[in-house]
């Protein structure tokens, strides 16, 4: 199997590394913010609390940490895609 690392530079390849191990632990954590609601995004958590389905607080202050770990693994997914971009020029 070829690793996939062989031909980066070394900070390049660090880069890639530490922004993969970022997306994974936002993703994660997101999941498990969602969790115990078993819902399987922040929108529907939103609707629950919008129906009264389950109690405002603290259900809300987890919705909008979901929506944060979201928005930053999109972020942060959208950085690991440029410089994968820039490492295969």
């Amino acid at each position: 199997m070829t690793n996939f690392f062989e031909n980066l530079e070394p900070d390049v390849a660090t880069e890639l590394q530490l922004l993969s191990q970022l997306v994974y632990e936002l993703r994660e954590n997101r999941n498990a913010v969602l969790k115990p609601y078993a819902v399987e995004d922040e929108a529907a958590l939103l609707q629950h609390i919008q129906s009264g389905a389950v109690a405002e607080h603290p259900t809300y202050e987890h919705y909008l940490a979901a929506r944060i770990l979201a928005d930053t693994r999109e972020s942060a997914r959208a950085m690991l895609g440029e410089c994968l971009k820039e490492a295969n020029r």
